[in-house]
């Protein structure tokens, strides 16, 4: 059964966040609350997590999976940013925004999509998830908690436990959640394309 923490949603515990950051470390398979959502997060490189968030979503490999990043900089690393995209990103970030963008070498291949090697990247405005990134001191993979044929996220970490706790490490519990998704926009092309509307405001990319 996954381990359950209650962690402070704006001064994190660091003791807890030391714990959670070992348990993705070592391969753990996380649902960790948002500034949209709840997501499924663990370590890049591992191969067995990476099918274990497939099997939960119901998603094959030509799913965006979506690499969050403490900041900016972090972003750069692991996509090929132009000037252009980079005051996009730099006008959006943090927020609840997942961006569409070329993946880097310095990305697992089996992380990319197969074809077009793209793979999302975004800045939570989360201080709990924050907090984790930087003891991890690296990004971490993550996908939305959309169980096949549901229509929203989960949202209540009690609720994730009772029907997940077998299937993740540990659960994150750290006040309300909102059970609205980011805002998709793919950069890959260069001209800003709206792939889902959510949470994150539309005005910043000209969209009506």
């Amino acid at each position: 059964m996954a381990q359950y923490f209650s962690i402070h949603p704006v001064q994190p515990q660091p003791r807890l966040i030391k714990q959670a950051a070992e348990i993705a470390r070592a391969g753990g398979l996380l649902a960790i609350p948002t500034d949209s959502a709840y997501a499924l997060a663990g370590h890049i490189g591992d191969a067995g997590l990476l099918d274990r968030i497939r099997r939960i979503r119901g998603v094959d490999e030509r799913h965006h999976f979506t690499v969050m990043c403490r900041d900016l900089s972090e972003i750069a690393t692991y996509a090929r940013v132009d000037n252009g995209q980079y005051r996009l990103l730099k006008a959006t970030t943090p927020g609840s925004y997942t961006f569409i963008l070329e993946g880097t070498k310095e990305l697992p291949r089996r992380v990319l999509h197969p074809k077009r090697k793209t793979i999302g990247l975004r800045v939570p405005d989360h201080p709990l998830v924050l907090a984790l990134l930087q003891e991890l001191d690296e990004p971490l993979l993550t996908s939305t908690l959309i169980l096949p044929g549901e229509a929203e996220p989960l949202c209540d970490p009690e609720e994730i436990r009772d029907r997940l706790g077998k299937l993740v490490d540990l659960v994150i519990e750290a006040g309300p959640c909102g059970a609205q998704m980011t805002t998709v926009i793919n950069l890959a092309d260069g001209t800003p394309e709206l792939v889902r509307a959510g949470r994150g405001p539309l005005a910043p990319f000209g969209f009506d």
